[in-house]
């Protein structure tokens, strides 16, 4: 009776070795393919980018075949594979069975489970290695035990005086990375339509040097950034308590506990709108419009609803630029009219897509250059530019701030351009061109992305105390006030960014306050 017991119990514990090793060649392809697709389509990339930014891509105007790339490739490949090499296991001992083949583990059959189980350790820790990489997993866990919390830099908007208030613009360029301008590196300045238009000669500024902010780096944090002066987190989801987690699945608010640019406009009476060709749930954009004074935003449901054309559209993200820009014009005659009327100021926000690789050539683009990215990015520039122009020439300038920046750098991934030209390149800056009425004090150089929320709001008009917001000084200001992120030297400020400041985050993602004034 115990033979037998033995005998079941060694079955048992063989059947379910078997199933554990296939749910970790399972699990090790699972890794390995994400972070190959990862590292495809992104580049390597943050925690808090995986988790709110990848998780919501989507089929209509939100990464397009990205998603049935990402079903096919990490959710069925790894099952085929691992049940194929299942059931070419499981063939194999059968015939051995019928040959009459003794199966008792000789020499040979030692060797083979030694090769077996060094290539599926292969496969595992391989997995797990290229996935950690790919998405940044050690900076995680240093982060989560930096010193650090943003909590403590955290500077609360105070608006000191709004009499100067007038309308803004505020054009997001789709990886508007400023390096392209040089003409060294590329076959010609892919921002020059835009320049001619924003010349420092007919009163533009820019920051010199503009840094894309330590661990930003993908639209979202680009826009979180630079319209809340805080990095894009997720909260404490370990606890499972922030609204982060819902993220493109039903979240109600997006941030709530901080105040962004659209919350102090609308505190001083701005109507915000914002256009965008793709679709806006895509990484809960919508959500964080919604959340923070944005009253009207047009995407890629409005448009096709409005009668746009096919042909102006691209199947993976959205709406053309060149139909952005149209539908800008007749958006900012109404705000203005609108604003004429009642004496309140707009603000119209807006988000290109034309440059998002893989870029699409529409039919208003002539490519003249060898690299076809490069073209596009020209094509891009000249319909801002058509917008500017447009602007000018009906005298919006005369009482509208603009600023036009990138949202972040040009991504870096396997499949993306000019690798050779930007991989090791020192000095990455992303584009901007700043306007204001009358003039302005000059801009200060070389400062981040962070440092561009209080400067949008200075340059609105708004009086800012201490020209601090979030973490962000103005750039109009001369001078760091002391006790500022800003103050801090280069090293402590990069792991004041990279820190995790947890309990900060989850404050912010539960909607409640920092409680913290200039």
């Amino acid at each position: 009776m115990s033979g037998r017991i033995l005998q079941v119990t060694r079955r048992v514990g063989v059947a379910v070795g078997h199933v554990l090793v296939y749910l970790l060649i399972w699990a090790g392809l699972v890794l390995l393919i994400a972070a190959a697709g990862i590292r495809f389509y992104w580049g390597t990339i943050s925690v808090s980018q995986m988790l709110m930014n990848l998780v919501s891509v989507e089929t209509d105007g939100g990464g397009g075949s990205i998603v049935w790339v990402g079903i096919l490739g990490v959710g069925v490949a790894p099952v085929l594979i691992t049940v194929g090499i299942a059931v070419w296991q499981h063939y194999r001992r059968r015939a051995r069975r019928r040959s009459g083949e003794d199966l008792r583990p000789d020499r040979r059959q030692w060797i083979l489970r030694t090769v077996s189980t060094a290539l599926v350790a292969t496969v595992v820790i391989g997995g797990a290695t290229a996935f950690s990489t790919t998405v940044g997993i050690g900076d995680y866990i240093r982060a989560a035990n930096s010193d650090y919390d943003l909590g403590d830099y955290y500077v609360e908007p105070t608006v000191t005086s709004d009499a100067d208030k007038r309308n803004l613009v505020l054009i997001f360029l789709e990886a508007g990375e400023a390096t392209l301008e040089d003409e060294q590196l590329f076959e010609k300045d892919a921002f020059a339509p835009l320049k001619e238009v924003t010349s420092a000669a007919d009163g533009w500024q820019s920051v010199e040097d503009f840094q894309q902010y330590e661990s930003g780096g993908w639209t979202m944090a680009g826009i979180v950034g630079t319209q809340c002066g805080v990095p894009l987190k997720a909260g404490g989801s370990a606890a499972g308590s922030a609204p982060s987690n819902d993220l493109g699945g039903g979240a109600d608010t997006y941030l709530g506990g901080l105040t962004c640019l659209g919350d102090v406009l609308d505190e001083h009476g701005y109507t915000s709108a914002f256009l965008g060709g793709a679709n806006a749930s895509f990484a809960a954009k919508d959500v964080f419009l919604e959340t923070h004074g944005y009253s009207e935003e047009k995407d890629l449901s409005d448009w096709r609803a409005a009668g746009e054309q096919e042909r102006s559209f691209r199947s993976d993200w959205g709406l053309s630029d060149e139909r952005l820009m149209a539908n800008a014009r007749d958006e900012i005659d109404r705000l203005h009219a609108e604003a004429e009327a009642t004496g309140e100021p707009f603000n119209l926000s807006m988000l290109t897509l034309d440059t998002h690789e893989p870029v699409h050539v529409y039919d208003y683009c002539d490519v003249d250059t060898q690299n076809v990215v490069t073209s596009v990015y020209s094509c891009s520039m000249t319909q801002v530019a058509g917008f500017v122009d447009y602007m000018k020439d009906k005298g919006y300038l005369e009482d509208t701030a603009v600023v036009i920046t990138g949202d972040h750098l040009k991504l870096m991934s396997a499949g993306n351009a000019f690798h050779e030209q930007l991989d090791h390149h020192e000095n990455r800056t992303v584009f901007n061109r700043v306007w204001v009425p009358g003039g302005a004090p000059a801009l200060r150089p070389r400062v981040d992305q962070l440092n561009m929320y209080p400067t949008i709001l200075e340059a609105a008009g708004l009086t800012l105390q201490d020209h601090a917001a979030g973490l962000g000084v103005s750039a109009f200001a001369p001078e760091v006030p002391a006790g500022s992120a800003q103050a801090l030297k280069p090293d402590l400020y990069a792991e004041l960014l990279d820190a995790n400041s947890q309990q900060f985050y989850t404050e912010v993602w539960a909607g409640e306050g920092t409680g913290q004034e200039p």
